[in-house]
């Protein structure tokens, strides 16, 4: 009996090129929400009521182009984050499914999405401090500021200044919100495309934004951990400033992720027909 040929699949390094290429394709839609996100949840006091208010005030007193601050730093976070992540979980997809293609269920998705999240999300924080402090940066008195002028810049100066390890600042947090993101994300994205072709939580960045954000005063850092975070913003800003940055973050959410699959799908299914030569191709991944 003649053995079934084996189908041609997209290696696993343009995997991880083509998810990192799509996530920093969507964040440039998406950084002005970032930026409004970010500013909301570092702001230690009432100063933003809504997220219209933060629009408003960054263009009228920072200008019009300010609201793609920290973008050289939300492409590297795609760069690392997303290409990590995407391009572990089609990997551990392909792993898991069946002799003949069988997709994995929707718990397996689940905790493979988990997985490829965790190692995202460590691989990605350098990069996200570097973009919280630059989106942050703004609100600051002038003497205050850190300036960085790129994210390369901002790296480079956190290494010098403050240290390797304040790079991964904020890290455990991160990858545990990025374990509930990718389990949920990535799983109900595999899920419903399988079917298809045949959260109102407290906001987890809320504190690690501010960790990734504090400044070292008189020789201390500004917060102990995140439990101080979450403690000290019920204490001084009432229990419902943990919500604080929901609109834009739930605002950003939606497209990022839409975009970010669209851009994948088209990706793959491009490389798979004029690649592979894959003529009949329908699906790109995942």
């Amino acid at each position: 009996m003649a053995q079934r040929p084996r189908e041609k699949t997209i290696p696993n390094g343009i995997k991880f090129l083509f998810g990192g290429m799509a996530g920093m394709g969507a964040t440039c839609f998406v950084q002005p929400l970032d930026l409004v996100k970010n500013r909301m949840q570092v702001a230690t006091s009432k100063e933003h009521k809504t997220s219209y208010h933060v629009i408003k005030h960054v263009i009228k007193s920072e200008g019009l182009f300010s609201l793609y601050s920290g973008l050289s730093a939300g492409l590297l976070r795609q760069a690392t984050y997303t290409t990590t992540r995407l391009g572990i979980y089609t990997w551990l997809f392909e792993k898991a499914s069946g002799p003949n293609g069988e997709p994995p269920n929707f718990l397996v998705k689940a905790g493979l999405g988990m997985t490829a999240g965790v190692a995202g999300a460590f691989v990605g924080t350098p990069a996200e401090v570097s973009l919280i402090r630059m989106t942050s940066d703004g609100r600051l008195p002038l003497a205050e500021r850190r300036n960085y002028k790129n994210v390369f810049d901002a790296l480079l100066r956190i290494t010098k200044e403050e240290g390797l390890i304040t790079l991964w600042r904020g890290a455990v947090p991160t990858m545990g919100r990025a374990m509930v993101v990718n389990a949920a994300q990535l799983a109900s994205y595999s899920q419903a495309k399988q079917a298809l072709i045949g959260t109102g939580d407290s906001d987890p960045s809320l504190w690690v934004l501010r960790i990734q954000n504090m400044k070292i005063i008189d020789g201390k850092p500004e917060y102990k951990g995140a439990v101080d975070v979450l403690y000290r913003v019920i204490r001084n800003e009432g229990f419902f400033a943990l919500w604080k940055g929901f609109t834009p973050y739930y605002m950003r959410l939606g497209p990022h992720t839409v975009l970010t699959f669209v851009f994948l799908e088209q990706m793959n299914l491009m490389y798979k027909k004029h690649v592979l030569g894959d003529a009949a191709a329908k699906g790109g991944g995942l």
